[in-house]
């Protein structure tokens, strides 16, 4: 069965201050327990803060956005003459091109340097606008770099925007390995073959378009050109969060496998679980775990690779709160 626990462990970017490093303008840090107690033993973290890797120490004058919220500038609080836009920005431009290996990135939410939305920018009249602002470097670097899975840590508190992050994180992972290993055509392929489920469970109609684009590979298409434009558009597609309705749609196709192994009473029980599911009355840990009971009892390779099964290690427990 496709597992992404034998991978390495996927390296992610994250704000400095969330693993607890004193790097704030106070001289303090705003350490995250979910990515210390429940995500630090699954990834590899990279600390980045971009206010003291551009000179800034601490403690320091606190820094905010102002101006126009599509495209803010960045000043100190104390000092407005002082802007620091270009270097924070030049800063999220050089570390998008040198940070290639890492599979996601986890941003400080609110911060003027790495918030990615609604970010107070604050106008000549002293208080905030409506619209909210991007954090200078996180824009830089996003701008840069739009397939890499990437999150706030306080979004991460909703389990379903954790277990879709974390989801795209380990897809991110595995494609690395793919060009690792040279892509070629099969390659691309089987890799589109792992994730047509989970494809199918966060955007349907994506999976339809991705499925007709290698459909209609030819032999003589270069797969290095036809990769990364099949790869941004799964990263764009997975970002969106798959909903009962069609995580259900999956769970049936899933179970159209067994027709024939299944007793009529084991067809029954995994209907009535799928049912509860959409009701919302169990997990979606609950009839999977049935299905992956009966994939053990009766193997198909085709069902076995499938990332849909398992997207992340078992004991990430995500799917336990979906």
């Amino acid at each position: 069965m496709h597992d992404p626990s034998a991978q390495r462990k996927p390296r992610i970017a994250i704000s400095a201050c969330l693993i607890g490093q004193n790097v704030r303008y106070n001289g303090g840090h705003k350490a995250s327990e979910l990515c210390r107690a429940k995500l630090e033993a699954h990834f590899d973290w990279l600390p980045v803060c971009p206010e003291m890797a551009i000179g800034l120490g601490t403690p320091r004058d606190p820094i905010r956005l102002v101006g126009d919220p599509g495209h803010p500038r960045v000043v100190g609080t104390r000092h407005p003459d002082t802007d620091f836009t270009t270097p924070l920005r030049a800063y999220g431009e050089h570390m998008a091109a040198e940070l290639d290996d890492i599979c996601g990135y986890i941003f400080m939410q609110k911060s003027p340097s790495c918030g990615l939305e609604r970010v107070k920018v604050y106008q000549d009249n002293g208080h905030p606008a409506t619209q909210g602002g991007t954090g200078a470097y996180a824009d830089a670097f996003c701008s840069q770099r739009p397939d890499l899975p990437v999150e706030e840590e306080g979004r991460l508190h909703d389990p379903v925007l954790r277990e879709n992050f974390i989801s795209r994180v380990y897809a991110y992972a595995d494609w690395q390995q793919v060009l690792a290993g040279g892509l070629s055509r099969g390659a691309l392929v089987r890799f589109h073959s792992r994730y047509k489920y989970l494809l199918m469970a966060n955007n349907p109609q994506a999976y339809r378009e991705l499925g007709r684009l290698l459909g209609t590979l030819r032999r003589e298409d270069d797969p290095n050109e036809v990769g990364p434009r099949y790869f941004s558009l799964l990263m764009q597609a997975l970002r969106r969060c798959a909903s009962r309705g069609t995580h259900c749609n999956v769970l049936q196709h899933l179970s159209g496998y067994f027709k024939n192994a299944l007793s009529q009473q084991d067809k029954d029980e995994l209907q009535q679980l799928i049912s509860q599911y959409q009701q919302g009355v169990v997990p979606l840990v609950v009839p999977l775990t049935l299905l992956k009971h009966y994939l053990r009892k009766h193997p198909d390779p085709y069902l076995q690779q499938q990332a849909y099964l398992q997207p992340h290690p078992d004991d990430l427990g995500l799917r336990n709160a979906v």
